[in-house]
């Protein structure tokens, strides 16, 4: 593994199976590789079902792989323990609300969020960095603090859970189509937020999405998935205005003309 790899996927594949009387298999993911490098936006695309988020849940290991390895650091994911791994790779999913348990305030997980941490401040210090964390993403804690999911819009609340891992200080953020579920003016926002954690934090993020639009916009490099498999990686411009493989020139040719790159 190269100095500044952070996490390795190598020849990832997981196969599902249904069926009571005749067992069917159904390939998840096959034969996936590809290395996401210490801040960098690595961004996986597909259409649904092409395996993107299957991959993402074998990274956060909420699912184990059939057969191949992901590594953080040169280690075995699965080797860390879990508490441990969880501190050095976060998530931030589709839908916010679902992160979020409606009988309690957003005070209670991102007070939990200190849970994964060795030692745990004070409850005065845990105050003090929750604001300053808001504050860092552009929030207003006076009034975020205190208030119930459905007080606050999706993106308030997709923000909410990037300052959630942003407690913890983790080295990738794994999002899964964190923008699907909210409006295209606050999409910029989020998107920003992603950009401005690359460069100030140096964290690194693995961006999954079926917009490669969004993909072109934020990302470093990228890697375009079908039917479970990595059908063509590389530089995101490269792979975006020189398509080598069918399938994404397809791709390219349902989104309108992609011209300058956002600017934080």
């Amino acid at each position: 593994m190269k100095e500044n790899t952070l996490l390795e996927v190598k020849n990832l594949t997981k196969l599902y199976t249904s069926g009571y009387i005749r067992t069917v298999e159904v390939i998840g993911v096959k034969n996936v590789s590809f290395n996401i490098k210490k801040g960098e936006i690595f961004c996986l695309v597909g259409e649904s079902g092409s395996g993107k988020t299957t991959v993402g849940n074998i990274i956060l290991r909420l699912i184990k792989p059939t057969s191949g390895k992901v590594l953080l650091n040169g280690e075995d994911a699965f080797s860390y323990d879990k508490q441990v791994y969880w501190r050095k790779v976060q998530a931030v999913f589709q839908d916010p609300y679902s992160s979020f348990n409606f009988f309690y305030s957003v005070d209670k997980p991102l007070n939990d969020a200190f849970n994964l941490l060795d030692n745990s401040p004070p409850k005065d210090e845990r105050k003090k960095i929750i604001r300053y964390t808001l504050e860092t993403i552009g929030m207003n804690p006076d009034e975020i603090m205190g208030r119930y999911p459905h007080q606050l819009s999706g993106g308030q609340m997709q923000r909410l859970l990037i300052a959630r891992s942003l407690i913890i200080h983790p080295n990738l953020l794994v999002a899964d189509e964190l923008t699907s579920m909210i409006d295209a003016s606050t999409r910029v926002t989020v998107l920003n937020e992603l950009l401005r954690l690359k460069k100030n934090e140096k964290m690194s993020v693995l961006f999954i999405t079926h917009d490669l639009a969004q993909a072109y916009f934020i990302g470093d490099r990228i890697a375009i998935m079908r039917k479970g498999e990595i059908v063509e990686r590389g530089p995101v411009e490269r792979v975006i205005f020189n398509p080598e493989h069918p399938y994404t020139k397809e791709l390219v040719a349902s989104v309108p003309p992609l011209h300058e790159k956002w600017e934080l």
